[in-house]
């Protein structure tokens, strides 16, 4: 009997990005990033690999299909990364789709049930933010500040059935989304190593920092930064523009 002495492992949520500008860049990182698998016993399950291409430009590039190790990738419009739902045309309403119908009025009919089992208050409020309030902030500082408003009302309109049900006003998806924002940009300005770092630009005088720049509103409002939360959040003082 034979023993492989090298046991193969798949890679899983292997993610490439890369900058498309004439096709074959971006092909040649690919075959090295599964040249590099195999080197080190890896094996990528090319049947649930996808690609997804973001263009914007007027007259995109026609590029053939993708293919690894002999296989031809699928190409898809939307797919699922660390919990949020990304689409061709980066809009929101496919994710908040998937919250909304999937996973938080499903979870409301727990919270019926809850108050008819007579719990209290106190228990009510903490249910809704362990098993509601947690699905509709996840990746809020993603998606939150980009998304239309429909959408949010849409959310919100959940957070007002809940509130019906406790009996007792909840915190609103925009609060939420600005403490959340304003911990994370917090986060990143105090940790050098981190990719968004550069973005928290300090002026001149070195009290305050600058407003990013930023060409598109789709820019604008993506974040952490740059983004929607306002920079007096930071303990920093105002924004120099």
């Amino acid at each position: 009997m034979n023993i492989n002495p090298h046991p193969m492992k798949f890679a899983d949520n292997t993610t490439l990005i890369s900058l498309i500008q004439d096709g074959e860049e971006y092909r040649q990182e690919v075959k090295e990033l599964a040249v590099w698998c195999r080197h080190n016993n890896l094996e990528l399950n090319t049947l649930r690999t996808v690609e997804m291409i973001v263009d914007f430009r007027r007259n995109p590039l026609a590029l053939s299909p993708l293919s690894i190790l002999d296989s031809t990738v699928v190409t898809v419009e939307t797919f699922k990364f660390l919990g949020s739902v990304i689409s061709q045309d980066l809009k929101w309403d496919t994710h908040i789709n998937s919250i909304v119908k999937t996973n938080a009025q499903q979870r409301l009919y727990f919270l019926r049930q809850l108050r008819k089992f007579n719990l209290s208050q106190e228990l009510l409020k903490q249910f809704y933010s362990a098993v509601i309030e947690s699905v509709l902030c996840t990746t809020i500082t993603v998606w939150f500040g980009s998304a239309a408003k429909s959408d949010i009302r849409r959310l919100q309109r959940i957070v007002w059935t809940a509130e019906t049900i406790i009996g007792c006003p909840l915190p609103v998806l925009k609060e939420l989304y600005s403490s959340l924002v304003s911990k994370r940009a917090q986060k990143i300005t105090l940790d050098p190593s981190h990719p968004s770092h550069h973005l928290f630009e300090l002026s001149p005088s070195g009290q305050c920092y600058r407003a990013p720049n930023t060409r598109t509103i789709r820019h604008k409002n993506s974040s952490p930064p740059p983004g929607n939360p306002p920079y007096e959040q930071l303990n920093v003082p105002p924004i120099v523009q």
